[in-house]
């Protein structure tokens, strides 16, 4: 957890009034070009894994590719309904990318696990996401890289 406070104590020449409105509405703008940018990156990586792919798809892979064997978890972690993930699962499924097997620890279950297939083409895609990031990232110091995580923590917080 950061440093960051939920609400942070006013400090000399800190904005308030319609400055503060403005900064706002600027960050508004800027999360939402960055989740468009987020949303494109999502469909590249799905087409890169599969032509047919939908980035609901590509996102429920990752999931499992990164161990999340249940379709519970799944639905947790993405925060979308079971009818949407047992749709992408069965579509996954169809395309060689996964695999339903017997839960080791309990027969009666299933647990979903990522292909061969499927495991190269997620580092694919993430290799070349994060490249792309990794590009734009690399031009910061570490101390604003630093600053900017504690940010975000402070945000998601």
């Amino acid at each position: 957890m950061s440093d960051i406070a939920a609400d942070p104590p006013a400090t000399e020449g800190s904005l308030d009034g319609a400055a503060l409105d403005d900064a706002v509405h600027r960050v508004e703008r800027e999360l939402g070009r960055l989740f468009a940018r987020i949303r494109i990156g999502w469909r590249e990586a799905a087409a890169t894994v599969h032509p047919e792919l939908q980035p609901l798809g590509y996102q429920v892979l990752v999931s499992i590719v990164n161990g999340l064997g249940s379709a519970g978890e799944i639905i947790e972690r993405l925060q979308t309904d079971k009818s949407a993930v047992s749709r992408q699962v069965s579509r996954l499924t169809e395309l060689g990318l996964v695999e339903s097997i017997r839960d080791a620890d309990d027969r009666r279950a299933r647990r979903l696990v990522a292909t061969p297939l499927a495991i190269e083409r997620v580092a694919a895609a993430r290799a070349a996401y994060e490249s792309r990031l990794g590009e734009r990232l690399r031009r910061w110091s570490a101390e604003d890289l630093d600053h900017f995580a504690e940010l975000l923590d402070g945000l998601a917080g």
